[in-house]
């Protein structure tokens, strides 16, 4: 249960919502709920790679925001250069994250913490207040799609493969599990810790910046103040729901989905069944305490 728990999980999430949920089996509506968890995937992914070497990173929503900021500032001069300043502005996060976890030695959660709280204040100060995204290469990139399936969609699928590949069949996804399994032994053995970690960093900032580009896109809004709210909770309940333990060494790419998936879910049925949101956040934090408690299991076995 602890491995495929999450599974279960989904599959009575569904069965569920087949049974009491209004037009829950309609197209419309599983475009809908895929649409929504896409970028909660996404940041997920980057949790993941994080969580996989013992660390964490609590300033993927800030990240988020200041994408949304930065990709309305920059518009004007093409999607693809603001495209690229976005980029690069993520990418200063996730070195910084890194540079005080792998350098300076600084605890994880300290870090990006400090990031978090920095982040967010950053993307307020480029957009103070809410702000229209009128561009048709941003609307297209929020609401279009191929053959039926949105772009967004297709973003989550093709990121989910990619790091799925680069954690399962490349040298730097072993190096990273070997990092997480036991540093100080990766450090005598030569590999590049310094290194590894701070792309790992790099990766997380960079990924939680293309949800947060995506999110703008489909809003068709930025609003740095609200957007990637608890983004960080999210996706660390969905890595630790899908198997990844919090002492790192292991990842689990398919059951991160998962998890992402069962949060979305859990969150739609109430909305669904008109609960206020604060039944929606007990019920997010009783899957937290879940997911910490499962990740308890695995340490000690």
């Amino acid at each position: 249960m602890q491995r495929y728990g999450v599974y279960v999980g989904v599959a009575v999430l569904l069965v569920v919502n087949i049974a009491v949920t209004d037009n829950f089996l309609s197209a419309e509506n599983f475009r809908t709920q895929a649409v929504q968890v896409a970028p909660v995937i996404i940041v997920a992914l980057g949790m993941a790679l994080a969580i996989g070497t013992e660390g964490i990173d609590l300033s993927v929503g800030a990240v988020m925001a200041l994408s949304a900021s930065v990709i309305a500032l920059y518009l004007g001069y093409g999607l693809f250069g603001a495209l690229l300043v976005v980029a690069l502005f993520a990418a200063a996060v996730g070195l910084a994250n890194g540079a005080l976890v792998a350098l300076v030695g600084v605890q994880p959660i300290v870090a990006t913490l400090a990031l978090m709280v920095a982040g967010r204040g950053l993307a307020q100060v480029f957009l103070p207040q809410l702000k229209d995204v009128r561009n048709p290469d941003m609307a297209t990139l929020g609401s279009g799609d191929l053959l039926g399936i949105p772009y967004l969609i297709m973003i989550a699928v093709a990121l989910t493969l990619l790091v799925g590949f680069t954690v399962k069949r490349t040298t730097f996804g072993r190096q990273l599990l070997a990092i997480g399994d036991n540093r100080r032994a990766a450090q005598l053995s030569g590999l590049p810790v310094t290194r590894v970690l701070i792309l790992v960093y790099v990766a997380s900032a960079l990924l939680a910046a293309v949800a947060g580009v995506l999110a703008t896109a489909r809003l068709g809004a930025s609003d740095p103040s609200s957007l990637g709210n608890l983004m960080e909770l999210s996706a660390i309940t969905a890595v630790v729901v899908g198997g990844t333990p919090l002492t790192g060494g292991q990842i689990r790419i398919a059951g991160t989905v998962a998890g992402a998936v069962l949060i979305q879910l859990l969150t739609a049925t109430l909305i669904k069944h008109d609960l206020p949101p604060s039944w929606t956040q007990i019920a997010q934090a009783v899957v937290i305490v879940l997911a910490v408690y499962a990740a308890r299991g695995r340490r000690k076995r």
